[in-house]
């Protein structure tokens, strides 16, 4: 079969990292793709779904003039699409409002495909804003039928790729937003490589890269064949271009032997558009696609904490950050992640030792610092502490001391932290973790006090998980030892311990994946072995400290079970 004869389609896989709202400079990564993509020689360029408004959009949706100014840009590419099939996503209106694929053929608009699954849970709110598509079309080009989904409608075993392959399509399309979580990925491949398989036909799955407020969106995307075999896999948290030569393939046999294609309904209404006699094939390919490795679990993790703090500091065009160092591992890990983001030259270390911190505390902040390259300050707090404790010792009289005391000190660190972002236009970054978060092992005003929340949604036994892996694929290690052994302490008052107030580490962060993450009751916790005290106490905490997360700042999304968009508690309730 030569290449004139359709053999092999070239597809261009345009992994970007747009901005929403910046709908001109989401045009130009979207230019820039159909340019490169031409260049390569290819055929058919496919970039993720909103990659014009940005994902997600969430209530600019309900301004007119915005979406007037997508649909009019998205008409101005399509305009410019000569020499491609490209398929980009964007919003529109009609009746409704519809989260769309815009399809683009040699300078026309040929259709518009509209997401049929609105995905309403977890940390997405489509069905807020979108109306469902009502059909699903099947492009006919050349031999190739060409069939489109948008992100959440490939996750449906049933979903329009399914009527699309039933009406004879041998390419499905599936253009996505779809946002990080630990372990997401692979089951993500798994899941789209079964629906290549069921469906008998290629199929190329183009993802968004970077983050949005707290969401983190890890690219990946991939093309398969239609066995479901792996053939193109685009780099984890980086924006990428790349192309995938698909043979044509006959899979009419395998279909007519498949009893699964002789059965049920096809509910979904199929219109079928000839868009002419197809493109002129590129020859065999020389080379394979590249495919890119995935991310083991901590590396994966690590660059997706980096990937969200560079652009939160980036897209919302601040400058340089401000971390207090305590000596510990969440302010060690932190600065770390903030200098890999950044660069060493944008990260500042803020030192506030009082009467109570131990010399080891200041001197492995020191070392921290040194290791990774970033200036550091020291403004001592007992002097302040003192003042403090004298205006208010007349109305403390002669109680002794308390939660009050160690509070005073956090807050006093919180508003030193403040001053010097008022004064220097430093974003101050806080370092709790989830573990604290959790249990409301933080303070309201003190070290919760912050622009941005990096380990938000890290749990305590992953700090230092990800503190391990880092040490061991960076040189010099940016964690000293000392910081990874010693007990985690606030120091707050003398001999003070994380333990003293929590469950132990090892123990609180499994029944916090049991509480939190999943949803399992006390009971179903202790009689999987968990210690009944410990699981009454840390839920209790749980429970008790949702007013106070709703007040931390932002902070960046990568479990599936993130505080705020994903769990949504009532800080007022009663269990009945």
């Amino acid at each position: 079969m030569s290449a004139s004869d359709g053999a092999w389609l070239r597809v261009a896989l345009v992994q970007v990292n747009p901005t929403v709202g910046d709908v001109a400079g989401n045009a130009a990564l979207v230019r820039e793709g159909m340019r490169k993509a031409r260049a390569a020689g290819a055929q058919v360029a496919v970039f993720p779904e909103l990659v014009l408004p940005g994902y997600p959009p969430e209530d600019l949706l309900f301004r007119p003039a915005f979406i007037d100014r997508v649909e009019r840009v998205a008409a101005e590419l399509a305009a410019e699409s000569q020499g491609l099939l490209a398929v980009f996503g964007f919003v529109y209106s009609r009746e409704a409002l519809y989260n769309g694929a815009a399809v683009a053929l040699d300078g026309r608009w040929v259709t518009t495909v509209a997401k049929q699954y609105l995905p309403n849970y977890g940390v997405f709110d489509e069905a807020r804003y979108f109306s469902r598509g009502q059909e699903t079309t099947v492009l006919e080009w050349g031999r190739w039928r060409i069939g489109i989904s948008i992100c959440e409608d490939i996750w449906y075993p049933d979903g329009p790729h399914l009527a699309q392959a039933r009406a004879g399509a041998n390419l499905l399309i599936n253009i996505s937003a779809s946002p990080y979580a630990r372990g997401k990925g692979a089951q993500r491949e798994r899941m789209i490589a079964t629906r290549a398989d069921d469906a008998s036909a290629h199929l190329v799955w183009v993802n968004l890269v970077g983050a949005q407020d707290e969401l983190v969106f890890d690219g990946r995307s991939a093309a398969f064949d239609p066995q479901g075999r792996l053939l193109a896999r685009a780099p984890s948290f980086a924006e990428a271009f790349l192309t995938v030569d698909l043979p044509y393939a006959q899979m009419r046999h395998r279909r007519w032997v498949d009893p699964r294609w002789r059965q049920g309904v096809l509910a979904l209404p199929v219109h079928c558009l000839p868009l002419g006699p197809g493109p002129a094939a590129a020859g065999p390919p020389t080379d394979p696609a590249p495919v890119h490795p995935a991310p083991d679990e901590a590396e994966e993790l690590f660059l997706a904490l980096v990937s969200g703090v560079r652009d939160y500091i980036g897209k919302n065009r601040f400058g340089d950050v401000v971390v207090g160092l305590s000596g510990g591992i969440d302010s060690a890990l932190t600065a770390a992640i903030a200098k890999e983001a950044l660069g060493p030259e944008r990260v500042h270390g803020v030192l506030m030792p009082s009467a109570i911190t131990s010399e080891e505390s200041r001197r492995d902040a020191i070392e921290v610092c040194r290791r990774l390259g970033i200036d550091w300050l020291e403004i001592p707090i007992a002097p302040i502490f003192d003042a403090f404790l004298s205006a208010l010792g007349p109305v403390f009289q002669d109680l002794p001391w308390d939660l009050t005391e160690e509070n005073l000190q956090a807050r006093i660190r919180g508003t030193l932290l403040m001053a010097l972002s008022n004064k220097f236009g430093w974003l101050v970054l806080t370092t709790g973790n989830k573990s604290e978060m959790a249990t409301g092992y933080s303070t309201l005003y003190g070290d919760m006090a912050g622009g941005f929340a990096v380990l938000k949604d890290v749990l305590k036994t992953d700090v230092f998980r990800l503190a391990r892996w880092l040490n061991q694929h960076r040189d010099p290690p940016p964690i000293p030892e000392a910081i990874l052994v010693k007990p985690p302490s606030a120091e707050l008052r003398p001999g003070q311990k994380d333990e003293d107030s929590l469950p132990p580490y090892a123990i609180l962060d499994q029944v916090l994946q049991g509480y939190v993450e999943e949803d399992l009751t006390p009971d179903a916790l202790i009689a999987a072995g968990l210690p009944a005290e410990h699981v009454e106490r840390a839920v209790t905490l749980v429970d008790r400290n949702e007013y106070k997360r709703r007040q931390a700042p932002v902070g960046i999304k990568v479990t599936p079970r993130a505080f705020g968009r994903d769990r949504r508690m009532p800080i007022t309730h009663r269990d009945s």
